[in-house]
């Protein structure tokens, strides 16, 4: 088997239905890939519906429902899928990672796929995810930093400018393959010889951070990482995680993020370069918040950030 794709559902099962179609609707799609959806502990009716789905189409063959007792979060949904694939199917040569929140454009997949042949050295690969209307959104990134922390929270012209070099979303990405740091993991290609070089993701990650961990990993052990936007793939941002506006007001931002991004630095910098990492966020967020006090601007931070990375980054407190 060439590929085996991965989509793991968690109370989405219309989208994910809607995005088993465009994948099964490719003629472009090898023949013998096989897709392995893993529900993490929906709690509703999502194993039904996507088990009636495959069972009235007669999809047996092209895809397999794998049910988990419990949400461990991404990585341990994808890697429940992967070990799934290997013992069932066998290992094949790629594993595409796809959210339940996108539809793959004809020949999105192949494209990648293409890619990856070309060189033994590209270990990873990722689509180009866009808006319906075909607006790019951010999906190649550079790794993050010190200088890049503070970069993204002031978000003023001169100092983006001053850092450009740091920036973690690339101003402008050339219409051909590019070699980036990281990819989203809503739409990533990886090579068998990675997952088998590095490991699977790592499960202590709930949710985000869990790509840009792998990536890096994947990066010192020598394997390249590209972003392909001749494959082009709908993402329907915040979908599949639930992570939305509810009722016209903002969403405080959960607590596995800020979980995540302190196990990121800590993890992979260690603590000294995270604790810098973690006044450069904040400097910079008060930096972004006095700006927006003198100009009058509207706050559309989530609700009590600053408080809640405080509380999870130096006194381990839950907000």
């Amino acid at each position: 088997m060439e590929l085996a794709i991965i989509v793991v559902n968690y109370r989405t099962a219309d989208l994910t239905i809607e995005c088993l179609a465009a994948l099964l609707d490719d003629p472009t799609l090898p023949a013998d890939t096989h897709i392995m959806v893993v529900d993490g502990a929906s709690g509703d009716d999502s194993v039904p519906v996507l088990t009636a789905e495959i069972e009235t189409r007669d999809l047996q063959r092209r895809i397999s429902l794998l049910p988990l007792a419990i949400n461990g979060g991404f990585a341990y949904a994808n890697n429940r899928g992967i070990e799934a694939i290997g013992s069932t199917y066998g290992k094949p040569e790629f594993y595409l990672l796809l959210n339940p929140d996108t539809v793959a454009r004809p020949g999105a997949v192949a494209r990648l796929l293409e890619f990856l042949k070309t060189d033994p050295a590209i270990g990873i690969a990722g689509s180009r995810l866009e808006d319906p209307d075909g607006t790019p959104q951010a999906c190649a990134f550079r790794f993050l930093s010190v200088a890049s922390e503070f970069e993204a929270e002031i978000k003023t012209g001169l100092v983006s400018n001053l850092l450009s070099r740091w920036r973690v979303v690339p101003p402008d990405l050339p219409e051909e393959p590019s070699r980036v740091g990281w990819v989203s993991g809503a739409c990533m290609l990886v090579r068998r010889d990675v997952f088998e070089a590095v490991g699977l993701m790592d499960e202590e990650y709930f949710l985000y951070y869990e790509e840009l961990d792998f990536c890096l990993r994947a990066a010192r052990a020598n394997w390249q990482c590209w972003h392909v936007p001749q494959s082009r793939v709908i993402h329907f941002v915040g979908q599949s995680t639930g992570v939305s506006r509810r009722e016209g007001k903002k969403a405080r931002r959960p607590s596995y993020w800020f979980e995540s991004r302190k196990r990121y630095f800590t993890k992979n910098h260690g603590r000294r370069y995270a604790f810098m990492a973690n006044l450069a966020w904040i400097a910079g967020y008060m930096g972004w918040r006095v700006r927006q006090i003198l100009t009058g601007r509207k706050n559309e931070d989530p609700p009590h950030l600053l408080r809640d990375f405080v509380r999870h980054n130096f006194f381990f407190g839950r907000p």
